[in-house]
């Protein structure tokens, strides 16, 4: 029995430290005005469950249910933002342009605060091609060539550099399409919502009592004219993506760490082995250098047997050159004699002619 009643105190103060958390926070909201909706006759139907009540003929939005989706979102953004991809922050209105350029800046996160320009998402590339061309601007300037223009040319080409960072400056660095896309005031970002949509990008959204909360998914019904309401909800935000940020450089630095830790005793081994594998290969060598020695003792008398072979060969091959020789003088001597007697006759019968002739 004891153990249950402490149990169930230990809930009931877990649950009391919760709703007091939840109670600041919906406290700081109250402070800020993001209570607050649009009038009565200006509603949406769709936002009836984020309405807590009316009063004056406005709408006033259920802070409960605000800081819940908050939390939502925040978590949602957080997980995007660690996984290392970037969120597209769109508020073209006055109030909100100078809050989200300030926000978005600090944690490093493009944002549109002038006027959207058709295709952002679905055109992606004609986009680039823009950012590229004030990119290119930068380069003649820093070369030189932009001098190499004339004065008229220069004006112009300064006066495009302007326009586009003014429009296009602060998604520079976005070189992909955004993981999500943060609106403040869906209506008047109509076509940033559609575009999304389009393309299938998760859409995080201050939703007022006028808009439809259909278009979105994930809903901060929150009032989005007030600039302190809307730097509330942008602060807990940035905060959030701030941590999901400093998650991911953390498991960074982590597994860089834990490389380092593996490549030491590799590093290590690989010194070691050559060592080994010398102390290993002397011996090997010594064997292979003793053993050709042997062939080659082998060896050698084969080759002085090949060597005297060819000379007995010569020596018998010889006296046959000799024989052949022998012969071819025996017959030139058989056949001189033979050449003597025929010239012999001759010289009898001339002489007998001769003698003939003396005769008559």
């Amino acid at each position: 029995m004891r153990l249950v009643k402490n149990s169930c105190a230990l809930l009931i103060k877990q649950n009391v430290n919760y709703y007091k958390m939840a109670l600041v926070e919906v406290k700081e909201l109250l402070d800020s005005g993001v209570h607050f909706g649009h009038l009565t006759r200006k509603w949406d139907p769709n936002m009836a469950p984020y309405i807590y009540m009316e009063r004056n003929g406005i709408h006033i939005i259920n802070l409960y249910k605000t800081a819940a989706k908050l939390e939502e979102a925040s978590e949602a953004l957080s997980k995007i933002a660690a996984s290392g991809r970037k969120i597209l922050f769109v508020a073209t209105k006055k109030q909100a342009k100078d809050i989200v350029s300030e926000k978005a800046g600090n944690v490093n996160m493009p944002y549109i605060t002038e006027r959207w320009p058709g295709g952002m998402l679905t055109n992606f590339v004609t986009i680039r091609k823009a950012v590229k061309k004030m990119a290119s601007i930068d380069r003649m300037k820093k070369d030189g060539t932009f001098l190499t223009l004339s004065k008229k040319e220069r004006l112009q080409v300064d006066r495009l550099r302007a326009k586009l960072e003014k429009n296009l400056g602060s998604i520079s660095e976005m070189t992909r399409l955004p993981a999500a896309l943060f609106v403040i005031d869906i209506k008047r970002e109509h076509i940033a919502i559609k575009e999304a949509q389009k393309l299938n990008i998760p859409i995080f959204a201050m939703v007022d009592t006028n808009s439809d909360p259909r278009q979105v998914d994930y809903v901060i019904p929150a009032n989005d004219d007030a600039s302190k309401s809307i730097e509330k909800i942008l602060t807990n935000v940035t905060d959030s993506i701030a941590e999901g940020l400093a998650v991911r450089k953390a498991e960074k630095d982590s597994k860089e760490a834990e490389k380092a830790a593996t490549e030491a005793p590799k590093q290590e081994k690989t010194e070691e082995a050559p060592k080994t594998e010398k102390v290993a290969k002397e011996p090997k060598v010594e064997k292979p250098k003793e053993a050709p020695k042997a062939e080659k003792v082998a060896k050698e008398p084969k080759v002085e047997k090949t060597k005297e072979a060819p000379k007995t060969e010569k020596v018998a091959k010889e006296p046959k050159v000799e024989k052949t020789k022998e012969a071819s003088k025996i017959e030139k001597v058989i056949e001189e004699p033979k050449v003597k007697k025929t010239t012999k006759t001759k010289a009898v019968k001339k002489t007998e002619k001769a003698s003939k002739e003396e005769k008559k």
